[in-house]
């Protein structure tokens, strides 16, 4: 959730992308809502972004990162990391106009002040990953680990997904914010009742 971010970790000897699974099953409980507030889903079609290059490369270069090139020069990594983020905030500043936009980018404001302030890395919850049952590789780059005095703690990976359930992982204030704001955007750009009164749902223009 656009901590943006795919947080991979490893479970036994297999590495997995839990990050996704989560972010996917959130996205998914968002459109499920639109439904039963009256809205249509068919309408998400009638949304143009802007610059959608930005989040492409951004997500790529995550997705680099994390699941090709993780165990290479750790200081590299953490700059691409940082860098991904800044391309998303580009991203969603040329979309502000779309309604709801806003709320998506304070969220990854607060997980990028998370991971700025500790060097590249989301700082997680010790308790929160056993919980989840993750633990980090310590011979791969991971964007998502407990860090020793972390900086702004309260802001990272302090929740959690228990490993009994599916899509188990951990997950910030910041991802909680970015969801929200998922939610209320798509129901806007769906036309939902209870947005109705708001405005006109959001269409961009091509660019």
């Amino acid at each position: 959730m656009y901590d943006c971010g795919l947080r991979v970790v490893k479970r036994g000897a297999r590495r997995v992308d839990a990050r996704g699974m989560l972010l996917g099953l959130a996205l998914v409980l968002c459109l499920a809502t639109v439904p039963l507030a009256g809205g249509r889903l068919l309408l998400l079609a009638d949304v143009r972004f802007r610059a959608v290059w930005l989040l492409v490369v951004a997500i790529g270069a995550q997705i680099v990162i994390l699941e090709v090139v993780a165990s290479s020069a750790e200081t590299v990594l953490e700059l691409v990391h940082l860098a991904s983020y800044v391309l998303i905030g580009v991203f969603l500043v040329v979309n502000r106009h779309l309604r709801y936009l806003w709320l998506v980018a304070l969220g990854g404001a607060l997980n990028f002040v998370a991971i700025a302030a500790n060097g590249g890395v989301m700082p997680a919850d010790a308790g929160a990953l056993a919980a989840a049952g993750l633990a980090n590789d310590p011979a791969l780059f991971t964007n998502s680990a407990a860090v020793a005095d972390a900086r702004l703690g309260f802001l990272g990976d302090v929740f959690f997904v228990p490993s009994s359930w599916p899509a188990s992982n951990v997950f910030s204030i910041g991802d909680v914010v970015i969801v929200l704001g998922t939610l209320l955007f798509v129901h806007a750009a769906c036309g939902s009742r209870r947005l109705r009164r708001g405005g006109a749902r959001p269409i961009a223009h091509a660019g």
